[in-house]
């Protein structure tokens, strides 16, 4: 008879456990440089506006579709990667609102979203039978590869949110393949890769689903079929919501027209993945610039890996290579995405697919590592251990040998730790040699962050983090303020409190960013005094008064000795900025019209929020007008007067124009924003959600059916047997 023998659930504890060694590990960078998690676009695009949304999500403002302060970043809906839809996303900017220094904000964030990578890897890894040591460790080793590290979560941070997800959604998609989960587990998890806005999560969830399809389909299992085949029509039906306001919108931006191209940045070479165990390697890929080698260790992953190679079992991929096909079928189709040309459509940099591919390998590494090391024909394992850390060494050095202190420190990490986690290994101290594994993630770490404490291959941007010391230094100014120069990059001025015109943007505004010489980072040129102060062709406007602009902050670099024009005035001076103001008032102080032509008499303009304006006017019958906004004509707009629909148009730099009927002499113009495509997309976003709830209904009842009529059998004693560490 065969006695059952009840062990205490060890996986909970060791998912926990990964947990924990994360949030320890991502301090390190932190430690070493306290804005290594607030850097490039981080510093200047997504902290400062992920803590300006919690602010108005606090105030009861969502979703939070448009900002016409914020002008060319602004329209959040088109934007689309600041993930308005996600609500893990916005608890998050909720959470960031409540913290007065950005870099503190910015570690507890990054932190969080580095941990639940590790949790998605871990229980993947486990779905695909790996045992809990090396599910942990791979895990643990992942989110601190150089990609995910230096620019996921440095500075991309939309696209960590996006790959954070993406384990999950494979991990919960194959368990319901399989019968094993409820399909309500992939489309949540698919719903909040696609809903972060970044398009690289939609990708994924493409990839991942169109891999598991092919897996069940040479199972001949129409049942998993069937099942993967409504969950990815259930996400999909999410996707007009998120990016139909940004296609919509394209034809306005710098993004039209995008298709495929090829400069080589951010391209890697296949070669480069013999590296990806050294800690120090400086792959030799054109970055941003001029530079032909990064400044970051890039390509790297984790540094057991390849050390670690002659020691797997790899007849298992014989022996298992159906259960593991869709793990081949997703390296196999971002390896070619990563090493593919520079631009496809709205994907840009390939190096950015070098995460997924990695996240693949971790699942075939945990499984081929499951039960140890092999510790047969040590020897001949040894030869080639050896001789991969040979090449892999000579590799680094010759990619930067000016460097080779820090590639003896980082061959030194892989030869001593190694060799102490197989020596622990065949004295049968297995977890403790995972746990050496584990130590020298952190050991390596600790190295990288020494040579490498921030990212080099992007922009540095020089301001403070501390909220209530960057709104100290902000000059005095009244209203809309223009820049003139890079004197707050970016969206800092939403937490400086400044209503800046310059914003960081990833698709600008075509004709605004051209007519003010103004750059995807809301920096302008020098030459941007004259082209707002120039009077335009309607009426003799300059786009200073069009856009009731009120301050002009001048960076004295750029400009010095700086003269205010007739009706300005210098109200603050520095050795850095002169900001020169109005004499007068700007007129309708309670909306953003801006100019109405001759023998136009505005009675009111207001604008209860930044999507809707009304405008009452008079003027002589037989007579056209004019009327212009300080807004940018974003698609989307709807103009009537008196309920009769009006066109709308691109005035000066952009700027929505109304014309107005010569056979009306009075009325009210309502204007009304709404993103392309959001009603249909909150229709179809709302079918899904129902749909889904109903077919994850339809699943427990149908499981809870089978179980009654088919006998539970009894478990034979294999199968009792604890999975191999």
């Amino acid at each position: 008879m065969t006695t059952l023998v009840h062990r205490p659930a060890r996986g909970p504890l060791v998912a926990l456990g990964v947990c924990a060694a994360v949030v320890l590990i991502a301090q390190i960078p932190y430690l070493r440089n306290r804005l290594f998690y607030v850097w490039d676009d981080s510093a200047v695009q997504f902290l400062p506006t992920w803590h300006h949304l919690g602010d108005r999500l606090l105030e009861g403002d969502w979703p939070p579709l448009l900002d016409l302060d914020n002008w060319m970043g602004g329209n959040f809906a088109a934007e689309a990667l600041f993930g308005i839809w996600n609500p893990v996303n916005l608890a998050n900017y909720v959470l960031v609102s409540r913290f007065d220094d950005l870099a503190v904000a910015s570690v507890v964030v990054k932190t969080e979203f580095l941990t639940l990578l590790a949790l998605g890897v871990y229980l993947l890894c486990r779905e695909y039978g790996a045992g809990r040591g090396p599910a942990a460790v791979i895990a643990i080793a992942l989110p601190f590869s150089g990609f995910t590290l230096y620019y996921d979560a440095a500075t991309w941070a939309a696209g960590l949110m996006a790959f954070t997800w993406l384990p999950f959604t494979w991990w919960a998609a194959r368990r319901a393949a399989r019968g094993a989960g409820s399909p309500l587990w992939a489309f949540l998890f698919g719903a909040l890769a696609v809903t972060t806005g970044n398009p690289y999560g939609l990708l994924g969830v493409c990839v991942v689903l169109g891999a598991l399809l092919v897996e069940s389909w040479l199972k001949r299992d129409r049942t998993a079929l069937v099942r993967l085949l409504v969950v990815g029509g259930l996400v999909a039906l999410l996707v007009p919501l998120v990016y139909l306001p940004l296609l919509g919108s394209s034809s306005v931006t710098t993004r039209a027209g995008q298709g495929f191209a090829s400069d080589g940045v951010l391209m890697p070479r296949l070669s480069e993945l013999l590296n990806m165990s050294m800690a120090s390697h400086q792959p030799m890929i054109k970055g941003f610039g001029h530079s032909v080698r990064m400044l970051t260790p890039s390509v790297y992953f984790a540094w057991f890996v390849v050390p670690l190679l002659p020691w797997l079992h790899w007849g298992r991929i014989r022996e298992r290579w159906r259960p593991l096909l869709g793990v081949f079928l997703v390296a196999a189709a971002y390896l070619l995405l990563a090493i593919g040309p520079s631009n496809l459509w709205m994907f840009r940099f390939p190096l950015r697919h070098l995460e997924v591919v990695y996240l693949a390998f971790a699942v075939l590494f945990a499984v081929l590592l499951t039960g140890g090391p092999r510790l047969d024909h040590v020897r001949r394992r040894v030869v080639f251990t050896a001789g991969a850390l040979t090449l892999t060494a000579y590799l680094t050095f010759a990619a930067s040998p000016w460097q080779w202190r820090h590639h003896l420190v980082a061959l030194a990490l892989l030869v001593v730790g190694v060799s102490l986690a197989l020596w622990l290994a065949r004295r049968g101290r297995q977890l403790v040699s995972y746990g050496v594994l584990v130590v020298g993630v952190a050991v390596g770490l600790v190295a990288q962050t020494s040579w490498f404490p921030f990212n080099g291959d992007v922009a540095v941007h020089h301001y403070p983090r501390s909220i209530p010391e960057l709104r100290a230094q902000t000059p005095p100014h009244r209203g809309t303020t223009f820049p003139v120069g890079i004197a707050l990059p970016g969206n800092v001025g939403l937490v400086a409190g400044l209503s800046s015109v310059g914003s960081y943007t990833g698709m600008s505004f075509r004709e605004f960013s051209a007519a003010v010489c103004m750059a995807y980072h809301g920096g302008t040129c020098a030459g941007s005094l004259e082209k707002i102060f120039t009077p335009t062709a309607l009426d003799g406007r300059p786009l200073v008064d069009l856009m009731r602009v009120e301050s002009v902050v001048v960076e004295n670099a750029f400009r010095p000795g700086v003269q205010p024009p007739p009706g300005w005035r210098i109200s603050f001076q520095s050795a850095q900025e002169t900001v020169l103001s109005r004499e007068q008032p700007v007129p309708w102080p309670d909306g953003r019209l801006s100019h109405a032509t001759a023998g136009v008499q505005v009675g009111e303009d207001v604008a209860p929020d930044d999507r809707d304006e009304s405008v009452r006017f008079t003027k002589q019958r037989g007579q056209a007008g004019t009327l212009v906004f300080a807004r940018l004509a974003w698609p989307g707009y709807r103009a009537e007067l008196d309920g009769r629909e009006l066109a709308t148009r691109q005035g000066p730099a952009g700027l929505l124009a109304v014309d107005l009927p010569a056979d009306v002499d009075s009325g009210r113009l309502t204007l009304r924003w709404t993103p392309p495509g959001m009603p249909l997309g909150s229709v179809l976003a709302v079918l899904s959600l129902l749909c889904a709830l109903g077919y994850g209904g339809f699943t427990r009842w149908r499981a809870r059916r089978d179980r009654l009529e088919v006998p539970e059998e009894r478990p034979k004693a294999a199968e009792l047997s604890p999975t191999g560490v």
